[in-house]
């Protein structure tokens, strides 16, 4: 584990995004909530930010830090979802892999609850934006 007792608490923020392709039918599927499994962007939401909590139990060596404020946002566009996370909160290190974490389990929600209806889907570009906070202060990616 990287060191950082000495580290100073300041206000930190982290925002990633990542995108779902997959067909236009299940794209139309999911705005008339017309999946079987249920509202799939409220459950996409909410297991991203429940994986965001959870990151330090799912990388190894990730300091466990408190959250403040996750949010998750989705834009469906013509051919894959784009899913926006950010994560807050006043800590010695930053909430990179909380946010990172955030969209990739909300990508893979969204996968499980749509796999019946299009077996070619893909998750992909999953890249922090930007962070804020510590020493390097506002860092856009």
């Amino acid at each position: 584990m990287i060191e950082i007792s000495d580290k100073v608490v300041t206000k930190r923020e982290a925002c990633a995004e990542g995108r779902i392709f997959t067909a236009a039918e299940v794209l139309k599927r999911i705005k008339a909530k017309n999946i079987p499994k249920g509202d799939v962007l409220e459950t996409a939401r909410v297991a991203g930010i429940m994986a965001a909590k959870q990151t330090p139990y799912i990388l190894p060596l990730c300091h466990p830090i408190a959250i403040e404020f996750g949010d998750i946002q989705f834009k469906i566009l013509k051919d894959h979802i784009l899913i926006s996370s950010t994560i807050r909160g006043h800590a010695k290190t930053g909430f990179e892999m909380e946010a990172l974490t955030a969209v990739s389990v909300s990508a893979l929600t969204i996968y499980d609850m749509c796999k019946a209806f299009d077996k070619a889907m893909a998750i992909s570009d999953i890249k922090l934006i930007k962070k804020s906070g510590g020493k390097s202060g506002v860092v856009r990616c």
